[in-house]
């Protein structure tokens, strides 16, 4: 339920060592503190690109995806934006961006992060690191808080190994040891909040993990508010309601939206959510009388069309002023999405001005197809407008189709469309059926001069005034 052609791609230039890569973003993986932008080149290369709250850690081309990696995971237990998805452009943190120098990395990280943060960045980055590399990095932060006798934050770590190689060993027995124990019992008995407040980023990541269900999902939210990430507050609703497909607090969550984003693009996104915005949100009506006033009426027509059936009674003077400015190109190309439109204004238009915009869009559909197919995409709209002469025609022209004895008649209705070639064909098939009438060859001349080619009409002509010079003295 959402118009794609208002969604534009992302673009994202990389800067990686002298080389600056240019590519579109297709896919974006949002898992706790962590974000995955994946990019595509113009030579189909795969760049992914590893955030950490909202700060690029590192990122390279990879041919491929390794089953068990951070990414992989990421991919089928984060939230995930496909390119088409109208809240992507919103997390993109920024459109060029620097890979840090691979060697240097960690180093960097400690000057930026806590080594607790470290030690989980580093298992973010197991696509780029060996495994062996990434234990050695946690297992140095872990013996460093050991030595120093801080053994909550030596546990700490350990979990965190823990969860990224859960075969080691080592994790294993520092997590059975006597001297974490008092630590284990505390993260088993102690309710989430109060682990909160000593280690929030377990707390954090665990509830991500659990965010289905509903008493995770709401430390989350919390957790989230105190920390004013409101982006990924509306991500974590966003999923919610695609998931169950049942929306609350949609005007709560507009409010929040309309801090980072504008109301056309959070007509969109609720859209995406098969959410009605013009059912749920008074202030859309502004937006699109905005844009009738601007004269976009084609942008317009795009932000309603999916929801052309179900618009409140306040959009009938809307769909009268786009049924009389839209080009019918325009309503051709969109015909599916206009047909139950059509069916409604037709009716309510006046008789005249309705007449003249069937004919111009029977005239262009004629354009791209036959006129049996044209025929039947117009059954909908015919049969709410039966008394139409525009249809009455176009019935009449389907019936003389096989009828090479109305050939002269068939011609003339495709000329009254403007379809020229098609009344050529017609004309000269009764050319040749009656070569002594000249009714047939002043019509072909008429068409050859509205097609702009003078010389056949001025032959046609000159043929026609031969065969009409015969028959007067005859």
């Amino acid at each position: 339920m959402m118009n794609k052609e208002l969604v534009q791609s992302v673009e994202i230039s990389i800067k990686e060592k002298k080389k600056i890569i240019k590519g579109q973003v297709i896919r974006a993986v949002i898992s706790s503190r962590s974000k995955i932008i994946e990019i595509k080149t113009s030579d189909n290369k795969s760049y992914y690109l590893v955030y950490y709250k909202n700060s690029l850690v590192y990122g390279e081309k990879l041919e491929i995806v390794e089953k068990g990696s951070f990414i992989d995971k990421a991919y089928s237990k984060g939230i995930v934006l496909e390119s088409h998805h109208p809240f992507l452009p919103v997390i993109i943190p920024n459109e060029n961006v620097f890979i840090p120098n691979k060697n240097k990395l960690f180093s960097e990280l400690q000057n930026q992060y806590s080594l607790q943060e470290v030690a989980y960045i580093a298992t973010t980055l197991d696509s780029f690191f060996t495994k062996d590399q990434l234990i050695k990095i946690i297992d140095k932060i872990f013996f460093h808080y050991r030595r120093n006798g801080k053994f909550f934050k030596a546990f700490q770590i350990t979990h965190i190994l823990k969860g990224f190689s859960p075969e080691l060993s080592l994790a294993g027995d520092n997590l059975n040891s006597q001297d974490f124990r008092s630590y284990d019992n505390f993260y088993n008995s102690s309710p989430l909040p109060i682990v909160y407040s000593k280690d929030p980023l377990f707390v954090e990541l665990y509830c991500f993990k659990n965010r289905m269900s509903p008493d995770e999902h709401k430390i989350l939210e919390d957790i989230l508010k105190k920390q004013d990430c409101f982006l990924e507050l509306l991500l974590l609703w966003m999923e919610k309601v695609d998931k169950y497909s049942k929306a609350d607090s949609i005007e709560k969550y507009t409010n929040i939206a309309l801090q980072f984003i504008t109301m056309e693009q959070w007509i969109l996104i609720l859209g995406y959510l098969k959410i009605n915005p013009f059912q749920e949100l008074s202030q859309t009506k502004t937006v699109i009388d905005k844009m009738l006033h601007e004269e976009h009426y084609e942008t317009a027509a795009l932000y309603l069309l999916d929801f052309i059936e179900d618009l409140p009674n306040t959009y009938n003077d809307t769909l009268n002023i786009l049924w009389e400015h839209l080009d019918t190109e325009f309503i051709v190309s969109h015909l599916d999405g206009f047909s139950m439109l059509i069916q409604q204004l037709v009716q309510e238009n006046e008789n005249q001005q309705c007449e003249q915009k069937l004919s111009h869009l029977v005239g262009k559909l004629l354009e791209n197809y036959d006129l049996k197919t044209v025929h039947e995409k117009l059954q909908p709209i015919q049969k709410s407008v039966p008394d139409s002469k525009v249809f009455r025609k176009m019935n009449r022209m389907t019936t003389l189709l096989e009828d090479p004895d109305h050939m002269m008649e068939l011609g003339q209705y495709y000329a009254e469309f403007k379809q020229y070639d098609e009344a050529i064909e017609c004309f000269s098939w009764e050319m040749e059926l009656h070569p002594d009438d000249y009714s047939p060859v002043w019509q072909l001349s008429k068409m050859y001069q509205n097609k702009g080619m003078v010389e056949e009409a001025v032959a046609y002509r000159q043929i026609y005034a031969q065969l009409k010079g015969n028959k007067e003295i005859s």
